[in-house]
């Protein structure tokens, strides 16, 4: 996994971490069970306190994208828990609501665009 941070972003690190983390794991790229760097080692990476970094994990936990396990280190949560349901949930209507724009502007009949939905619902796409 590689984080990028801008200290001139005018966002806070670690949002930023937080919401590269978030993307990571509704893209798939990180899986579920899977172990995010440690604490100290990731502050290490980017030269940040671990203060922050401790920020960003435990909000993730908060959000149920991730779980910290003392002595262990944090790990990737399912995603069939219910928040993080809600969170792909959101996504997928953020993503049709896009749709349902570029239809309009193509004039496309809502016919034709369930059509396309339906299509694109039952290809076989890895999450």
């Amino acid at each position: 996994m590689k984080l990028i941070i801008s200290s001139v972003s005018g966002e806070p690190i670690y949002e930023q971490i937080k919401n590269q983390i978030r993307t990571s794991v509704l893209n798939g790229e990180l899986k579920a069970g899977e172990a995010l760097p440690s604490l100290r080692k990731l502050a290490k990476e980017l030269r940040i306190s671990v203060l922050t970094v401790t920020r960003a994990y435990n909000e993730l936990a908060d959000e149920g994208v991730v779980q910290n396990i003392q002595g262990k280190g944090t790990f990737v949560m399912d995603k069939g828990n219910e928040l993080m349901r809600n969170q792909l949930e959101v996504k997928a209507r953020t993503s049709l609501v896009e749709a349902v724009r570029a239809a309009k502007a193509a004039d496309i009949s809502l016919d034709d665009l369930a059509t396309m939905l339906a299509e694109e619902y039952q290809k076989d796409v890895a999450l």
